[in-house]
């Protein structure tokens, strides 16, 4: 799916989503430079596999955190994780490097990648924003119909929490 087939897939499903467009963005601080409708809520994402290329992850996390790699793969016991290639983000959710989002997942077709959410996002106002798979706009969704949407697609849905680094 691409930008447009993402809209399209939303409307049909009568789900409720707002759009930011912004410049195309790579990174956390170039989103963030943009004016965003719901700062708080905006998700960053990490594509990652195990060591064997076997398992997948998305592993999606309020845009401020950070991600221990490390204490991830010991708190969910998968192997040793590392980033995902361009070559796997094109080849299994179809994306640019850049526009890893959810919304990706739907374009993973044997529904592999094992989908990991940061509890956070349930949290009220229990909005997300993703890339609507092009890093040029972010939409803004109910979270729990984002979970819903990426649970019928067939991908496997985690809620965890992240323990803030920060601290």
């Amino acid at each position: 799916m691409n930008k447009e087939e993402v809209y399209d897939f939303l409307n049909k499903r009568g789900v409720r989503y707002e759009i930011t467009e912004h410049g195309e963005v790579f990174n956390m601080q170039e989103l963030c430079s943009a004016d965003l409708l719901y700062p708080e809520s905006v998700a960053k994402n990490l594509f990652v596999r195990d060591d064997k290329k076997r398992n997948y992850y998305l592993i999606t996390v309020k845009g401020e955190k950070r991600v221990n790699l490390k204490e991830f793969q010991a708190n969910h016991k998968t192997g040793k994780l590392s980033f995902a290639s361009e070559r796997d983000v094109a080849d299994i959710l179809r994306l640019s490097a850049g526009s890893v989002t959810p919304f990706g997942l739907l374009n993973d077709e044997t529904a592999k990648v094992h989908f990991y959410l940061d509890k956070d996002f349930v949290a009220e106002p229990g909005i997300i924003g993703i890339h609507p798979n092009d890093n040029t706009a972010t939409v803004w969704l109910k979270t729990g119909e984002l979970i819903e949407i990426v649970k019928e697609h067939g991908n496997t849905v985690d809620i965890f929490e992240l323990r803030d680094l920060n601290t």
